[in-house]
């Protein structure tokens, strides 16, 4: 394999739940050793689990976010294998330390020293506490590059405020913006873009920094407050309320001028299709596609602005049709006849899909506590630099010898004596399950 672009960068990752890691992984993909700094003594829910021990009858029960164990069984060391933290965690290494103890706080910086990036999103009190701020850290290594990744930033009133992504989407008016027009926001259900616009964005700023510092010499201190990340992404509904003063409303599946434009229940059990008509010229490709039926040529159809006021009417007569065959069926149809339209697919038809399959989407690996599966693959493809998924997520501790041993130089005696004082380890500690 070609040498990859970060190889030679070492990331201490500091991240939990999901933003964070999954920066991290665009990092690891492309050739950084992150280093993912755990520890044995306290748990981050939502980060390798809700729970160090869940209950597997429990877990049976659930359905949906983070209850996807392999065989809905949590198994013996239930947090390596689970699934929101496998999505992210592939190509990372995994070290534990107690950095809450002076002597963990010590091991931190030695392992600082020989890095190039420090990432966290943390809530800015809990860095404070432990005393690994940029100002502490700078200290120790003059051309390092932190990132912090707080969800409101490392100022304000709402500073140390905890959030997950949904509290995000609440924050930007993302949670408003979604749903059908006739639903409140308590009936919009979580979607968590916040989390993934960050790692990204994240990312990309890893990239910037590590490219300053190859220019000038000189680390770099990056704050980037997931929050303020987000709002670009509701964009248009912010500046309409700054240069109009009006607050947009949902228009579910709707657009503010295509019509049609929506998803289309299809033939089978939940099965749906999104179908997406911009001009005259794509109606009439519809048109062609529907068998020209009588009610596409009455005169509340036949401009834009006509079908655009008439959807509701219009759309149940599309849903006639479509309903009555298969999503990719339809798809085709259209597609055919010049208008834009794909199934609506879920996970079950995402691992089948051809198109995934030519271009070798998913791809294996086998990891010891969950065994072999398809894993999402990489985030784009280098025409330069072949690249695939190299390492299964990593597991609690997994390179604990590596770090203290080989980069460290702890003796025998030391890492002992480490893993008695509860630093090192593989399984969280009695106290926390």
């Amino acid at each position: 394999m070609a040498r990859l672009p970060l190889e030679g960068i070492r990331i201490l990752d500091f991240t939990l739940v999901w933003a964070g890691p999954y920066g991290t992984m665009f990092l690891a993909d492309w050739g950084a050793e992150v280093i993912r700094v755990e520890s044995t003594q306290y748990f981050q829910p939502s980060t390798r689990g809700g729970s160090a021990s869940p209950v597997k009858e429990v877990v049976q029960m659930m359905r949906g976010w983070g209850a996807g164990y392999p065989n809905y069984d949590p198994g013996d060391k239930p947090f390596n294998r689970y699934p929101i933290f496998q999505s992210h965690a592939r190509n990372k290494l995994s070290m534990t330390v107690d950095v809450t103890k002076p002597k963990g706080n010590e091991i931190f910086f030695r392992l600082l020293k020989m890095s190039d990036v420090y990432i966290e999103n943390n809530v800015p009190e809990t860095i404070e506490k432990l005393g690994l701020t940029y100002d502490v850290v700078r200290r120790v290594k003059e051309d390092i590059i932190m990132v912090q990744m707080p969800a409101y930033g490392l100022s304000g009133p709402h500073k140390n405020y905890r959030s997950l992504g949904a509290h995000l989407d609440g924050t930007v008016g993302h949670t408003w913006l979604r749903g059908y027009p006739d639903m409140d926001p308590s009936m919009r259900g979580d979607i968590y873009l916040g989390d993934s616009a960050a790692g990204v964005a994240g990312a990309f700023a890893v990239a910037m920094a590590l490219r300053y510092r190859n220019k000038t010499g000189k680390g770099q201190h990056i704050e980037m407050a997931q929050v303020e990340n987000l709002m670009p992404y509701v964009g248009e509904a912010l500046m309409d309320y700054g240069m109009n003063g009006r607050v947009q409303g949902s228009l579910g599946n709707r657009h503010p001028y295509m019509a049609p434009h929506g998803c289309y229940r299809c033939r089978g059990e939940d099965r749906w299709v999104a179908i997406s008509v911009t001009n005259d010229e794509q109606w009439q490709g519809l048109c062609r596609a529907l068998g020209n039926p009588a009610w596409t040529q009455e005169k509340r159809f036949s401009d834009a602005a006509s079908r655009w006021h008439n959807q509701d009417d219009m759309d149940d007569h599309i849903q006639e049709w479509t309903k009555e065959r298969e999503n990719y069926e339809v798809m085709r149809l259209l597609q055919a006849e010049g208008v834009a339209a794909g199934p609506v697919i879920d996970d079950r038809d995402a691992f089948s899909d051809p198109h995934f399959k030519e271009r070798g989407f998913f791809q294996e690996l086998t990891h010891p506590d969950c065994g072999t599966h398809l894993y999402p693959g990489l985030g784009w493809k280098a025409s330069k630099t072949p690249n695939c998924l190299r390492r299964h997520p990593v597991c609690l501790g997994e390179d604990n010898e590596y770090v203290y041993k080989t980069l460290l130089g702890v003796s025998d005696e030391e890492y002992a004596a480490l893993e008695r004082e509860g630093h090192i380890g593989t399984e969280y500690a009695p106290h926390v399950s």
